[in-house]
């Protein structure tokens, strides 16, 4: 059985959302030729966006797949270059770094850009997922504009289902959220502010069993679950907001992550590694925006840079 072919670059990036694009575009015009493990599907939280309009430079929106095109092309006219391949396991013990791809091939780099982002936890429901951008999303403030006038649920009984809540109050005329279990999880402040809002009712010991809609949302098929009852609810939008998953997994054990499993950073971008550095959602589990994802592409770009320079800089002699 031959050997899996490896592959020296400078500096690889492991993912090909907004952060790993800027990052890819700003090392490209560094002339550091990175190579972009795009990963299968490619083009992260983006790809499943409809309408983007809170993304600078675009004043009159922009769909989530084409404003990702553009940022590739943007990369690849200063020399990226894009694999599209998944990254299953890593060795950052050694020097240098060794990528495991899904074919087999190894890709060796000398600094390594994480830019793999989270992904929303969903119900798994196939009409969930046939309506996801079409009035179900798991992102109020990317998409709770479009909702002005209308009733929308948020699924989840956190801090951040409070927040969406809340947030979406804005725009529709009603909120309701629902959650599974009796009591809510969020901190007793958020469940203040938003039981005082006029705009917000609550439905516990509920599930939502099926979406309704054929080319939008216009309701929802739920299920009390204290006594088995189904009936529908109207609603034009669908707002989840019970967590998402950091996607770590191939760099578990090899890099510090938090108790959720975004990773660790220090002096914004660096990791636990020298040498390997994180952008975008795999860390930053606050703003989760592609505005924000590209800005910390950008600073991982340039501490990488500065990474590389100062490794190939000659050592001062003390003889």
């Amino acid at each position: 059985m031959s050997a899996p072919s490896t592959r020296r670059v400078r500096v690889a990036l492991v993912g090909s959302g907004p952060a790993g694009l800027t990052a890819a575009i700003y090392l490209a015009r560094a002339n550091l030729a990175p190579l972009v493990l795009s990963g299968v599907p490619s083009g992260g939280q983006l790809m499943l966006t409809t309408d983007v309009e809170n993304f600078p430079g675009f004043p009159e929106g922009i769909q989530g797949p084409e404003l990702i095109e553009r940022m590739h092309q943007q990369a690849e006219r200063f020399g990226a270059e894009f694999v599209d391949e998944n990254v299953t396991s890593v060795d950052l013990q050694r020097r240098p770094f060794a990528l495991h791809l899904g074919s087999g091939q190894v890709v060796e780099a000398e600094a390594v850009i994480v830019a793999t982002g989270a992904n929303a936890r969903w119900l798994d429901l196939p009409s969930e997922q046939r309506l996801r951008g079409h009035g179900v999303s798991a992102c109020a403030t990317c998409d709770g504009f479009f909702f002005k006038g209308k009733h929308v649920v948020t699924i989840g009984g956190g801090d951040s289902a409070m927040e969406e809540a809340l947030f979406l109050t804005k725009f529709a005329d009603h909120v309701t959220v629902i959650h599974r279990r009796s009591e809510l999880r969020a901190s007793r402040i958020m469940q203040a502010r938003a039981r005082a809002h006029p705009k917000i009712s609550f439905l516990l010991d509920t599930e939502v069993v099926e979406v309704l809609g054929q080319e939008t949302v216009t309701g929802l098929k739920i299920k009390d679950l204290r006594n088995g009852a189904v009936r529908e609810l109207p609603a034009q939008g669908l707002f989840l907001a019970i967590g998402h998953v950091p996607a770590t997994e191939a760099f578990r054990g090899h890099l510090d992550l938090d108790a959720k499993g975004y990773l660790k950073t220090h002096e914004t971008t660096r990791t636990s590694v020298e040498g390997v550095f994180a952008a975008g959602d795999v860390y930053d589990h606050r703003y989760r925006q592609a505005i924000t994802a590209a800005g910390l592409g950008c600073m991982a770009a340039l501490d990488a840079e500065k990474f590389l320079a100062e490794a190939a800089a000659p050592k001062a002699s003390h003889a």
